[in-house]
Parts: C-alpha cells; sequence; structure tokens
C-alpha cells in the first residue's frame, strides 16, 4: 500500500490546481480515500462553490489516478470529486457478499455514505466501465442526489446473448446448440475459481512486468507525462493488494465479463427527467449499440450518445482533450 500511494503522488503531482486528499470515513468505519480539485485562481472559488460538483468513478482495477489527464480541465469551472471505489485502490478493502445484489448493494451503500460524510446535495455522476453500472444503479436509488448521469463505456448494460442454434430450424431438422471446444471449456471452468486479477498477484515480483507485457498501452496513454514507468507501477500496486472489490466484480459477473444483472432490464427505473449522457469509444471492446438500446427504452426521456473517435475503452485517456470537452459541455447545461 505504501508503494501504490508513492506512484499515485508522483501522478498528482502533476496537478495544476488545488488538490484537497483525505480518507473519508464511513459509518461502519470503512474508509474510501477521495480528492476534491479546485480552481487555482482564488477569485473563481465563489464561483466554484454555487457549481454542481462533478464527481467521477473509475472502472474494474483503476483508482483516481487514471483521471490525470481530466481533473485539471474539468476543475476549471466547479469543484471535481474522484474517489477510490470501495475495495479498489487505496480504499478499505472489506469482504464481500458472493450474492450479485448484495455485492452490488454494499458498493452503492457506500457511496451514499461517502456522499452524506461530504455534505454533498446534488452532483453530476460519471462513471467509466464498472463504474458506469454502479453510477445508474446508485442514481436509481438516489435520483434526487443526480441532476445529471455521464456514462463512459459502461459495464454491464446488455443481456448475454442466448447460445446460436444450428441447422435449418425448419420442420424435422435435428437442431444443436453450438458447444464451443473442450479446451475453452476447461479453460472457463479452471479461471472461475480466481478472482479475475490473480495472475498478477501470483507473478510475485515479476507482476509489474506483466504489467507492463500485457497492458503496454497504459504506458503509452500517458507518455508525455511520464517515461517511465509510473502509470503501469501504479495499476500494478491497485490490484496487488488484497482483492477485496475484485470479488464483489466476481460475484456480479459471470463468465466472459457479462453482468449477472443486467442494467437494461433496470434503465426504465430511472426518473423520465433524468439526463444521461452516454460516451463510447469507437474503438472500444464495448459496443456502442447498447446506448441505442438505452435510448429506446427511455423513449421520450432525455439521453445522449456520444461516439468519440479514434479511443478504446479508456476514453478519457486516449483522446482526454475531446472526452474533457465533451464532458465539460455536459456540466455546463446543469450550471
Amino acid at each position: 500500500m505504501s508503494l501504490l500511494k508513492s506512484a499515485e503522488s508522483k501522478i498528482l503531482a502533476c496537478l495544476q490546481n488545488d488538490v484537497w486528499s483525505r480518507f473519508v470515513t464511513l459509518s461502519n468505519q470503512n474508509r474510501i480515500w477521495t480528492l476534491k480539485v479546485t480552481n487555482k485562481s482564488s477569485h473563481k472559488h465563489k464561483d466554484q462553490a454555487a457549481k454542481t460538483p462533478l464527481v467521477m468513478v473509475h472502472g474494474f482495477g483503476g483508482g483516481v489516478g487514471l483521471w490525470i489527464r481530466n481533473l485539471d480541465t474539468l476543475s476549471c469551472s466547479r469543484p471535481v470529486y474522484a474517489f477510490d471505489l470501495l475495495g479498489f485502490g487505496r480504499s478499505s478493502r472489506p469482504s464481500f457478499p458472493s450474492d450479485a445484489s448484495l455485492a452490488e448493494e454494499q458498493f452503492i451503500t457506500s457511496i451514499e455514505q461517502w456522499r452524506q460524510s461530504l455534505g454533498l446535495e446534488r452532483m453530476i455522476l460519471l462513471g467509466h466501465s464498472l463504474g458506469g453500472y454502479l453510477a445508474t444503479s446508485y442514481t436509481i436509488q438516489y435520483p434526487e442526489r443526480v441532476s445529471h448521469l455521464i456514462l463512459v463505456d459502461a459495464w454491464g448494460f446488455p443481456e448475454r446473448p442466448q447460445p446460436q442454434l444450428q441447422g435449418s430450424g425448419g420442420q424435422g431438422s435435428e437442431v444443436k446448440r453450438v458447444s464451443p471446444p473442450r479446451w475453452v471449456k476447461a479453460l472457463v471452468s479452471l479461471f472461475s475459481f480466481f478472482n479475475p486479477l490473480a495472475v498478477i498477484r501470483a507473478a510475485g515480483p515479476w507482476g509489474p512486468g506483466l504489467v507492463n507485457r500485457f497492458r503496454p498501452d497504459f504506458k503509452r496513454k500517458y507518455e508525455d507525462l511520464f517515461d517511465d514507468d509510473t502509470m503501469t507501477q501504479y495499476i500494478y500496486h491497485c490490484n496487488a493488494q488484497n482483492p477485496s472489490g475484485e470479488v464483489g466484480f466476481k460475484a456480479m459477473s459471470e463468465s466472459l465479463g457479462w453482468a449477472k444483472r443486467p442494467m437494461v432490464q433496470r434503465v426504465h427505473l430511472l426518473p423520465p427527467s433524468m439526463p444521461v449522457s452516454m460516451l463510447y469509444g469507437e474503438r472500444s471492446w464495448v459496443e456502442s449499440s447498447t446506448g441505442n438500446t438505452v435510448a429506446q427504452i427511455r423513449g421520450k426521456s432525455p439521453t445522449s450518445i456520444t461516439l468519440i473517435e479514434d479511443a478504446s475503452h479508456h476514453v478519457y485517456a486516449d483522446q482526454p482533450e475531446e472526452f474533457n470537452r465533451v464532458v465539460e459541455s455536459i456540466c455546463n447545461t446543469v450550471d
């Protein structure tokens, strides 16, 4: 954890605006590591205080450090909060239940207690990937606290496709389900016993090297800020700890990363007046067509879909200027 703190400190040293950082203690004594970034120009502080704050929720395996390309720009006109989800980054790592709905509820309760501790009345809530799934669930439960929901390449929305059927489907034809090869079944079965990032921890001292080898894109995304392994070291140390949040995520997901409780089945529970903005990376593995499904479900409710060119799943790091411009524009519609 001390190495994670050092890596994060090096990242946050890049920020030009004022940073307030501390642990926010919840009623159950769990602690949520929190940043608040505000404009350094003191004469703007009064204007800022009147603006609805932007709260940013990272994705699976991440932490506040991944927003380094966005925090300064987005905090120019309003306060920006970023926190490490319960079980991730520098936040507490409690045990999570194995039931999907109970694990989800534990995440949501921690976010609400965090909000209460800080005294935030309303917020613009932005979530990336897993953070988008949790931000939607939170907004369904506490809509009066959210002015606008921004979903960035959100995980867990689509329903898992049903297995394809073989054969013509005509009368009398034998219909067979397409079955994956035996070795694929064996691998899926084997990995189902482990947490998603167990291999990083099992690698011991070779762990950081593994992250560099399998995710060299993380180093590239931030190479103009750091010419060394700062970002991959940060990712490694975020995930070398007790895999608490991973256990929670595993409880909510089924094989190959589908959500057990797909969010498309619940988006109709968002208030009709709740504005929802969905951002997708053009080259992401997350299907942007899900955004169209959400828009159809919500009917006349305000739902916008934006595709950011030449961006993968980590939209905010691949195309930070365009991402910041789009998010700032959305925030300005609130106040």
